[in-house]
């Protein structure tokens, strides 16, 4: 089976940012569980090159576009390579073929009589670098998402999708679909944005204010608005128009933060079906990281927090483990360095990595280097092994956006107990008798290889770590597809070298 997993394309008018990490972080974890359970994956990310922000910014450095495009375009690369990223496919929509697609769509458009030039008067944000109705903004006439750009009053030109005519059929399509769009809270917040009429949607800009996108193939005086270019990316990134996307297509899920979910949910479908399109399979939605006492991030408190920054203190599982671990889907989760690093000492650091460096290290130094072959199991022994392969099976099933952070609460308790087993079986107290020698060998193997099905699990999530934890058990790969197994060590087996996996930070 396919599954073809997109996140949003970034615009590359300032460096990446922790809400660009988080999402393409989460696209990489659903796409390491799927494909851990056989699937066969696709995983795009990359850039959104056009538009008036960029052409700005470009200008802003004194740059030629076409460099600045490369700069930025490599910046994003060089952080989703360093997160941990495995993209399958890099979107630039400065690709020829994207921009000769793009055309293609819109002059199928155009001749279904779907698009309409007139003159339009009204409110201009240039940072959603959209038209706003009254009821979009502010008390104060500002737009929500940008306080702090002043809207611009505009009067000129341009070509109209309609929408109207497809409104009752998407509302229909989303009741049809339930899973069209996860979680529920944001499935309500589509339906209510479709409640009433909609207005046609603007989707060129004249050429004598942005010259940086696509030119319409009706009419060479315009360019494609921004948003319209930057969607199809879904679909080119798989070949369309030729033939061969389909099967991609019927099994796509796009990742996305709540702040683009009209674009999403209201322009996406909506352009598909004027083009005869069948939509994607789903929209997981998730909500806003915000800094400590959850105040809005932003360089003048100095809150801000760069995953950057985060990988050059703690690594980059840190940070990917943080995001997996507290991200709520459908309200907005707090985040700083402080929070971070704390997370990473206490769970990984103190409950995970020292768990094993303890049994591993004594296992090593008492048993010659080797882990040792386990005696008959008790009680106790079974009850820890069943509490391990319970808490970790949901990373061997379909894992949706929302289950992430309970499936990771889940192997974080199993680790306290398997912390609390350790302690209570004593096996620093059992080596020194030879009658209790060999309960000594089933403790440490018990421990060794209930660790070893949490970080196949683990591999999922934070794989740099996982898989030097299993390197360090000289653990058998992976199975695949994936489900917790036990006894998979080899009893007499040797270990591998011994570190410590989560080096505490001060």
């Amino acid at each position: 089976m396919k599954s073809y997993i997109t996140t949003p394309i970034y615009y590359v008018n300032g460096s990446p940012h922790i809400g660009h990490a988080f999402t393409s972080i989460m696209a990489d974890i659903l796409k390491r569980n799927r494909q851990a359970l056989g699937h066969e994956l696709m995983l795009s990310t990359g850039v959104d090159e056009h538009g008036q922000k960029n052409q700005e910014a470009a200008a802003d450095l004194g740059m030629p576009v076409g460099e600045f495009l490369d700069m930025r375009c490599n910046e994003f690369r060089n952080v989703f390579d360093r997160l941990g990223v495995a993209y399958d496919y890099f979107v630039r929509t400065s690709r020829e073929g994207h921009k000769t697609a793009v055309a293609g769509m819109e002059q199928s458009i155009f001749d279904r009589d779907l698009i309409v030039k007139k003159n339009y008067t009204g409110t201009y944000c240039k940072g959603c670098e959209e038209f706003k109705k009254e009821s979009d903004l502010t008390e104060d006439g500002q737009c929500p998402l940008h306080p702090t750009m002043k809207v611009e009053q505009t009067e000129e030109t341009n070509y109209f999708l309609k929408m109207e005519p497809f409104r009752e059929r998407l509302l229909q399509h989303i009741a049809d679909n339930p899973e069209f769009v996860q979680p529920e809270a944001f499935r309500n917040e589509l339906k209510q944005m479709l409640a009433e009429p909609l207005d046609d949607l603007c989707i060129s800009r004249p050429k004598t204010r942005v010259t940086l996108g696509i030119e319409l193939p009706f009419d060479t005086d315009f360019v494609t608005y921004v948003w319209f270019d930057a969607l199809a990316n879904y679909l080119t990134n798989i070949g369309w128009p030729e033939a061969g996307y389909e099967d991609w297509w019927a099994e796509c899920e796009h990742m996305i933060g709540k702040d683009i979910l009209k674009p999403h949910g209201v322009y996406w479908p909506i352009m598909l079906m004027a083009a005869g399109l069948p939509l994607p399979k789903k929209l997981s939605v998730h909500s806003h990281w915000v800094g400590a006492g959850g105040v809005k991030m932003s360089k003048s408190i100095g809150n801000v927090v760069d995953p950057i920054e985060v990988i050059e203190k703690l690594g980059v599982d840190a940070l990917r483990w943080y995001l997996a671990r507290h991200m709520r889907a459908d309200s907005d989760s707090q985040i700083s360095v402080e929070f971070i690093t704390q997370t990473y000492n206490t769970e990984l650091g103190n409950k995970i990595g020292n768990l094993l460096s303890r049994a591993a290290k004594f296992s090593k130094a008492r048993f010659d280097g080797k882990l040792p072959a386990p005696g008959p199991l008790t009680a106790e022994d079974e009850a820890i092994r069943k509490a391990v392969v319970e808490a970790v099976k949901g990373m061997g099933d379909w894992v949706n956006l929302a289950d992430i952070p309970a499936r990771m609460q889940a192997i974080i308790t199993v680790a306290d107990e398997m912390n609390n087993y350790f302690a209570e079986q004593a096996p620093w107290d059992l080596i020194k008798n030879e009658e209790t020698r060999e309960r000594c060998q089933t403790v440490i193997y018990v421990t060794l290889d209930s660790l070893r099905v949490v970080m196949e699990a683990l591999t999922q999530v934070i794989p740099g770590s996982a898989g030097k934890a299993l390197s360090m058990l000289n653990a058998p790969e992976v199975a695949s597809p994936w489900k917790p197994e036990l006894d998979r060590l080899t009893g007499d087996s040797d270990l591998g070298e011994i570190e410590t996996l989560f080096p505490r930070v001060q």
